[in-house]
């Protein structure tokens, strides 16, 4: 116990004469450090995609899974009667919280990004649409198709499903994707601490060989190495992370006209999420650090 509280307390507070077994510059350390950087930079990044994905991916749910649209493809003179047709059906559907028709204004609205602001609907065969809101419960979608066709022969109903469980499932995808870039973010990270901290070890095999004549244990060295490439790992996410964030910060924010790509950044309590990621590089050089310099030191013994 008190040998782990002594390792603690050298960790923390250092041990010059450990310290100088590592070279403070050169190769090695600043390969850690932009490694750290560069990586810390990305996942930071990698993270806010995943958190814009799944707040894409909500909004998409919340929007479309209660909602649906009819669209009354009639010729003209039979247009207005089937509307007010199908409103009457829908105002005796259970499970139909509220149902209107489009306006030509709003529905010229929904088509100006597509056809510009000055499209005229009377040159196109444009059916009109309507709007049916769903209570929590839901409407029997089947049962209402049935009724529409008996008595409404031009509405058609569209109930979002087609459209929203892919949209959904992409977004998902792409929030998992998000993760997926920032575990092999960590494992690159790792892998560039264990190349740095073998070449450290390699090259100072003659200072390794008389630190044990004076009496020095393995466990001591490798603390040494342990301590300088876990705070050169931490140092550097830190940079890479801030640097990042200001990025994030002066990207656009969400709109709905601009869809996904501009609301590429973090929202509330999230901007402290990328606090975490030079921790958890630390703790990825710390692990890396520690194995390689167990191996190393075994090759040299």
């Amino acid at each position: 116990m008190k040998l782990v509280r002594a390792d603690v307390k050298r960790f923390v507070l250092g041990d010059r004469q450990a310290d100088r077994v590592v070279p403070r510059s050169g190769f090695t350390a600043q390969l850690t450090v932009f490694a750290a950087a560069a990586m810390a930079f990305l996942a930071v990044f990698a993270m806010a995609l995943s958190l814009a994905a799944g707040r894409l991916a909500t909004r998409w749910g919340d929007e479309l899974a209660q909602s649906s649209t009819i669209r009354i493809v009639a010729p003209l003179d039979q247009r207005a009667a089937q509307t007010e047709a199908a409103l009457g059906i829908l105002e005796t559907t259970a499970g139909v919280a509220f149902a209107r028709a489009l306006s030509a204004s709003e529905q010229q609205a929904l088509l100006a990004p597509w056809f510009g602001a000055e499209l005229d609907l009377q040159t196109l065969p444009v059916p009109q649409l309507i709007e049916v809101i769903e209570e929590d419960s839901g409407f029997d979608a089947a049962g209402l198709r049935l009724r529409l066709a008996a008595e409404v022969p031009g509405a058609i109903l569209d109930d979002h499903s087609r459209w929203r469980a892919p949209l959904v499932d992409a977004a998902n995808r792409l929030r998992l994707l998000g993760w997926l870039s920032a575990v092999l973010l960590g494992a690159s990270v790792a892998a560039m601490v264990t190349l740095a901290a073998h070449a450290a070890l390699a090259a100072n095999a003659q200072v390794i060989a008389v630190l044990r004549l004076v009496g020095a244990t393995d466990r001591y060295i490798a603390q040494a190495f342990i301590r300088r490439f876990t705070l050169r790992a931490f140092g550097g996410a830190l940079v890479g992370s801030v640097v990042a964030m200001a990025v994030v910060a002066f990207l656009p924010d969400a709109s709905d006209t601009a869809g996904f790509l501009t609301g590429l950044s973090f929202q509330g309590w999230h901007w402290f999420l990328p606090f975490l990621i030079p921790l958890l590089c630390a703790a990825v050089a710390f692990v890396a650090t520690r194995a390689a310099a167990g191996r190393t030191l075994k090759r040299l013994a």
